[in-house]
């Protein structure tokens, strides 16, 4: 099967539907009026063959409202949950009428939703304008929740605020090149509802990580659906900067055997999830949100490639980001780098030269899965997170942890015979606290949830400073900014590719809340007027000298050949064993042999980290050094808690 035999499909007369069930007894076609509420027809599809059905309508034209009606047992214990009460979305919808709403009928038996459900449209794929992905080894992703980050920024127009649109705006443009983004990573824009506990909370998802449609993006997000998509990553690409886009394959919005019946549950659950062998109405929760797609299932895996290749045919997106990702090389025997469905996504003659980022882990046995995805997969590193953020709260013994990270993580990503880094080296992402409340909260404080401050993480590796929360002590929010000054100037230090989410780079706060997914408001939402500009061109300044020398774009293993990378001890020399070990060890000195863009010569580049809060001496090697944050020569001193850049020139 291919996306051309499934979904709607337009013909010279009319229109193809088709949709996979293995089984239902029969499927119905409900066709719309355009205002997507009255049931203008039902018709009976045609079996073709074992898993198919088909029919060809003449009157359905390009912008008909469309659903499906399964019929068969219901018996959720068996995993059977056919209801022709209950219309159903197609997997295959490219776009829908409306939002994903909650209510009771969604999940009571015998309940008609047509009312509630969105209509899926009869659309007309327009091809995009390919090229290689807009992405460079070692390169900036910027994540982006497109909602957040535009609806408070003081020149958006009210219409484009919180869209996909609301990107290619000349204030939003002008600041992505400013921090020179390879490439943007949206946050999940395809069609979402809300966890069902919710809205009894008078809360709304805000992040989208809880999919109905693999395909359909969401008409909140991208009112003027793909070609709103296809146009923004145009502009984008003008102004070269990739579009990464973050998909959720691991489970859907129908959540556990209490939640809706929206579109796969009712078309074919046993086919659709994973089930606890023997037990057919058990899901299987490696997601920890109530069902697991079958990802290994061939109708499945069909899906996931088709979803994929739309977005790159019809859009011309450089990539992808996979969340939970161990969830699509899972089978009933576990994960499998080698698993058929990782396979077709690296092998398919159009997704073979996208970016490809995995989120290496998922909650089922064995879903820990850092380094072992096949190449080209980048893998966000968690390890590398975690052991920059425990060096710069002070914990002992880190200083070769920070060595390992700073140099690619080569004892995670050499497994399997690897001889480069496939890191995404990040601090903070969408999941967890942000850059600035990672320096100025001890715990979580997530009690706008509305569950007791029991959800997110409670080992966050974080610290305050002295004082938990928010503060108008001028000495605390010095030390706040100078740390996540270091923490930046460590991360755009790394090898690998690096991710900053966006606002970090200007002191963007959520409260200290670890877990906003449900907080779509002013916890969430970006405050560009209060963004720290000193912060902000600090973070600039990184970017413009991390895209200068050529050692970032190089992923290859450090092997210490022609003075690659030396580490240096506070005296300028070699460190030794005794020295790696010391476990309040305050400084470390990278050393790195690279070529200048700037000038076209080869140069040392001295990276020295200081995380005492006391100034301390350095020496490097004997020559000039210019301190390439101050623009000033190098005076032998380290400001307290502080990342110093320094240029020798060997030309």
């Amino acid at each position: 099967m291919s996306n051309e035999s499934l979904g709607a499909v337009l013909q010279e007369k009319g229109t193809r539907f088709s949709v996979y069930s293995a089984h239902a007894e029969a499927i119905d076609l409900c066709l719309f009026e355009q205002d997507g509420v009255h049931e203008r027809v039902r018709l009976p599809m045609q079996r073709q063959g074992d898993t198919l059905f088909a029919l060809d309508v003449k009157d359905a034209p390009e912008g008909t409202r469309y659903g499906f009606r399964a019929h068969g047992v219901y018996n959720p214990d068996l995993g059977l949950w056919f209801d022709p009460s209950k219309l159903l979305v197609d997997p295959y919808a490219k776009e829908l009428d409306r939002p994903f709403r909650h209510d009771a009928r969604l999940w009571l038996k015998g309940k008609d939703t047509a009312s509630l459900v969105p209509k899926a449209i009869v659309t007309r794929d327009r091809p995009a304008v390919l090229s290689a992905p807009l992405f460079r080894k070692g390169g900036l992703v910027y994540e982006i929740a497109v909602r957040p980050f535009t609806i408070r920024h003081p020149d958006m127009p009210e219409k484009l605020a919180g869209t996909v649109a609301a990107l290619t705006h000349p204030s939003v443009l002008a600041h992505l090149k400013r921090l020179a983004v390879d490439a943007v990573e949206l946050m999940p824009i395809v069609a979402w509802i809300d966890e069902r506990h919710l809205p009894p909370l008078g809360l709304t998802n805000g992040w989208g990580y809880n999919p109905v449609s693999f395909m359909a993006l969401d008409p909140r997000l991208c009112p003027g659906g793909m070609r709103e998509l296809a146009e923004t990553v145009a502009t984008l690409h003008a102004n070269g900067i990739g579009v990464i886009l973050d998909l959720v394959f691991n489970h859907t919005g129908e959540s556990d055997r209490y939640g809706a019946t929206l579109s796969m549950r009712g078309l074919d659950n046993l086919s659709y999830y994973q089930h606890v062998p023997g037990s057919p109405g058990e899901l299987i929760n490696d997601t920890g949100t109530g069902n697991t797609v079958a990802c290994d299932h061939p109708m499945v895996r069909q899906l996931i490639i088709d979803s994929l290749r739309h977005f790159v045919l019809h859009a011309g997106v450089d990539g992808f980001r996979f969340d939970l990702a161990t969830v699509i090389g899972r089978s009933q025997h576990g994960f499998s780098r080698d698993s058929e469905t990782l396979a077709a996504i690296l092998n398919d003659e159009v997704l073979s030269d996208r970016v490809m980022i995995a989120e290496p882990w998922d909650i089922g046995p064995g879903g820990y899965q850092l380094g072992n995805f096949p190449p080209p997969f980048l893998e966000w590193n968690d390890r590398a997170r975690d052991d920059l953020r425990l060096y710069w709260r002070g914990d002992a013994g880190k200083t070769g942890a920070l060595a390992h990270a700073l140099a690619g993580s080569s004892d995670i990503f050499s497994r399997h015979g690897l001889n480069e880094t496939r890191s995404v080296n990040f601090l903070a992402a969408h999941d967890g606290f942000t850059l600035t409340d990672l320096v100025s909260h001890a715990h979580k404080h997530n009690e706008a949830n509305g569950e007791e401050n029991r959800d997110g993480h409670n080992d966050n590796h974080s610290w305050n400073n002295g004082v938990e929360g928010e503060t108008d002590d001028p000495q605390v929010l010095s030390a706040r900014s100078r740390d996540v000054a270091a923490l930046l100037s460590t991360l755009f230090a790394t090898r690998g590719t690096i991710m900053l989410t966006a606002g970090d780079e200007g002191g963007r706060s959520q409260q200290g809340n670890n877990n906003a997914y449900a907080q779509d408001n002013g916890i969430t939402w970006l405050n560009w007027a209060a963004l720290d500009p000193e912060l902000v061109d600090h973070t600039a300044r990184l970017a413009s000298l991390r895209r200068r020398f050529s050692v970032f774009s190089q992923t290859q293993f450090f092997t210490g050949h022609n003075e690659d990378v030396v580490w240096l001890n506070a005296d300028g020399l070699p460190m030794n064993v005794q020295q790696w070990e010391e476990p309040e060890r305050k400084q470390l000195t990278m050393v790195l042999r690279t070529d200048d863009t700037a000038t076209g010569k080869p140069v040392r580049l001295a990276i020295i980290f200081n995380r005492s809060p006391q100034p301390l001496a350095a020496s490097l090697p004997d020559g000039d050094w210019l301190d390439l944050l101050s623009n000033g020569q190098y005076g032998g001193v380290l400001p307290p808690r502080s990342v110093t850049w320094c240029l020798q020139d060997i030309g």
